[in-house]
C-alpha cells in the first residue's frame, strides 16, 4: 500500500485496484491512476474534514464513489448550486452510524469478484468513524472519534460521559486486526493529547498507526513515542514530518 499524508486528517491509500481518500478539505492531492476505483470518504461535516471540492474528482477520474456521513446530506438546491449532476448523485452514498455497506468495485479492463466492505462506528463528536476492508486488508479512519476531554473545561459528568462513549465504541472492535489506523493526536488536549490514541492501540491489533488531527504540530508524534505508556507499540507509530510525505507498506494486494 502507498499511503500519502495530505493535510490534517486527510490521507490517501493506494492499492492495486482501488484508492481510498479520507476527509479531504485542502492540500495537494497526488495524481491518481485513472484506471483505479477511487472511494472518497468524509466522516462528518466539520470544515476541517469535508469540503465540496471533493466532487471535482468526479470530472477528473472515471470511477469515483463518495461515501459521506449522513450529517453531510445535501439538499437539492445545494447540489444544484454545486452543479452536481444526476450521474454524480448516483455516486454519492450516505452512511449512518453502526452500519455495514458492501460496495461493488469498478475498474477498467479487468473484472473483479471482490467487493468493498465499509463499516461505521459512532463518533464522540460528529458523524462516524470508518472501517474499510478490501481483499483481506482492513483500514480504520477515526474521523473525530476520540477521547475528547479538556482539563478545566468540563464537569465530572461531562468527563465521564465522554469517557464512557469513547471506550464503548472502541470495545466494539476490541482485539480486531487493522493493517492501518489513522488516529487523532491533538495537542490542544494538553497532557491528555495521547489518551485516545493509546486506548485504541492497547485494545486493537493494529499493525501501523498514523497520527492525524495534530494541526501541523508534528512534535506531538515524537512526544507520544517517548512516553513510558506507549513503549509497547511506539515502533508501529509512523513518523509524519511534512505534508505530501509518502509511506510504502508491504501488502500482498498492492
Amino acid at each position: 500500500m502507498k499511503v500519502t499524508y495530505i493535510h490534517h486528517s486527510c490521507f490517501s491509500v493506494e492499492m492495486e485496484h482501488v484508492i481510498f481518500l479520507f476527509d479531504y478539505y485542502k492540500g495537494n492531492l497526488p495524481d491518481f491512476n485513472p484506471d483505479k476505483h477511487i472511494f472518497v470518504f468524509a466522516s462528518h461535516k466539520h470544515g476541517d474534514h469535508f469540503d465540496p471540492v471533493i466532487f471535482d474528482l468526479n470530472g477528473k477520474y472515471p470511477h469515483v464513489t463518495f461515501i459521506l456521513s449522513k450529517d453531510i446530506r445535501m439538499s437539492k438546491g445545494y447540489m444544484e448550486k454545486l452543479q452536481i449532476t444526476d450521474e454524480m448523485k448516483e455516486r454519492i452514498l450516505y452512511t449512518s452510524k453502526n452500519v455495514t455497506l458492501t460496495l461493488p468495485v469498478d475498474i477498467f479492463n479487468e473484472p473483479l469478484d471482490s467487493s468493498l466492505t465499509v463499516e461505521t462506528l459512532t463518533s464522540t463528536d460528529a458523524g462516524v468513524a470508518f472501517i474499510v476492508t478490501w481483499q483481506q486488508q482492513t483500514i480504520y479512519h477515526a474521523g473525530d472519534l476520540n477521547w475528547w476531554t479538556w482539563i478545566g473545561e468540563e464537569t465530572d459528568e461531562e468527563y465521564q460521559d465522554m469517557t464512557n462513549r469513547f471506550q464503548s465504541e472502541i470495545q466494539k472492535i476490541k482485539s480486531r486486526k487493522f493493517d492501518l489506523a489513522f488516529l487523532p493526536l491533538d495537542p490542544r488536549q494538553g497532557i491528555r493529547f495521547y489518551w485516545g490514541f493509546d486506548y485504541f492501540m492497547k485494545n486493537t491489533n493494529t499493525i501501523l498507526a498514523f497520527p492525524m488531527h495534530f494541526w501541523l504540530d508534528y512534535t506531538v508524534i515524537s512526544q507520544l513515542k517517548v512516553l513510558e505508556e506507549t513503549k509497547e507499540y511506539s515502533d508501529r507509530v509512523m513518523d509524519i514530518k511534512e505534508e505530501g510525505q509518502v509511506f510504502y507498506t508491504k501488502s500482498p494486494n498492492c
